[in-house]
C-alpha cells in the first residue's frame, strides 16, 4: 500500500517518521503499533526509522532536548535583577514560537498520552528533567538550591496550567494566559495560613 521513496533529506525522512508514528498510534493505539508499520507508513525501511529513533516512543517525543535549551538558555538570558518566577517567564514567553510551530503535533499527541500509561510515565520523566535543568539555571542566575527548586517545579505547573488554556482558546496568546495562571496562583496562596509555621527563605 505504501510504496518506499526516497526522502529529499534526512531532515525530511525524519519528519516523515515522526508523522507517521502519531497517524499510526492515533489510529491503532501506541501499544499494537510497531517500527516495522511506521516505516512503511512513512515509505522507508524499518532500518531508517532505527537510524533516526532508537524506539517509537522517541519519535513520539523527539524535539524535547531543544525545547529544554531553548528554556535554560532564556532562563540565562532573562534581564539581572529579576525574581525567579519573572525569569521563568521571560523563558516560557520566549519559546512561544516553538510551540506554536509545534501545535499540529503536540495536540494530537496528547490525546495519545492521555490514553497511554507507559507514555504517561515517559511525561513524568521529561517534566522532572525539565524542572531539574530550569532549577539548575536558576541556580547560575545566584539563586539559592532549596529557592530555585521551588520556583521550578512551581513554573513547570504554570507552564503547563497556560499551555493547555493556549491550546483550547489560542486568540488571547500564550503571555495572556500565563498572567491568568500566574494571578489563579496567587489567589491561592492567601488561603494558606502560615501564621503557626517557622518559615525562612533564602535569596
Amino acid at each position: 500500500m505504501y510504496g518506499l521513496v526516497m526522502p529529499r533529506s534526512r531532515a525530511d525522512a525524519r519528519r516523515r517518521l515522526q508523522q507517521a508514528t502519531l497517524e499510526l498510534c492515533r489510529e491503532h493505539g501506541y501499544d499494537v503499533t510497531t517500527t516495522a508499520a511506521i516505516a512503511a507508513r512513512a515509505g522507508v525501511t524499518e532500518r531508517t526509522f532505527f537510524r533516526h529513533f532508537p524506539d517509537k516512543r522517541e519519535a513520539l517525543f523527539d524535539g524535547e532536548e531543544a525545547f529544554r535549551d531553548a528554556l535554560t538558555d532564556a532562563v540565562g538570558g532573562a534581564p539581572a535583577g529579576l525574581a525567579p518566577m519573572d525569569a521563568l517567564l521571560c523563558a516560557f514567553r520566549s519559546v512561544e514560537p516553538m510551540l506554536e510551530r509545534n501545535r499540529g503535533f503536540t495536540e494530537p499527541r496528547q490525546e495519545i498520552i492521555a490514553r497511554t500509561p507507559a507514555l504517561q510515565e515517559r511525561v513524568l520523566t521529561k517534566t522532572a528533567n525539565l524542572t531539574s535543568a530550569l532549577s539548575a539555571a536558576l541556580r547560575r542566575r545566584g539563586f539559592e538550591d532549596g529557592l530555585a527548586t521551588l520556583a521550578a517545579k512551581v513554573g513547570i505547573a504554570v507552564l503547563g496550567y497556560a499551555v493547555k488554556a493556549w491550546f483550547d482558546d489560542p486568540r488571547p496568546g500564550l503571555d495572556a494566559h500565563l498572567r491568568h495562571a500566574c494571578n489563579a496562583l496567587h489567589h491561592l496562596l492567601p488561603t494558606i495560613d502560615t501564621s503557626g509555621l517557622n518559615v525562612e527563605v533564602s535569596e
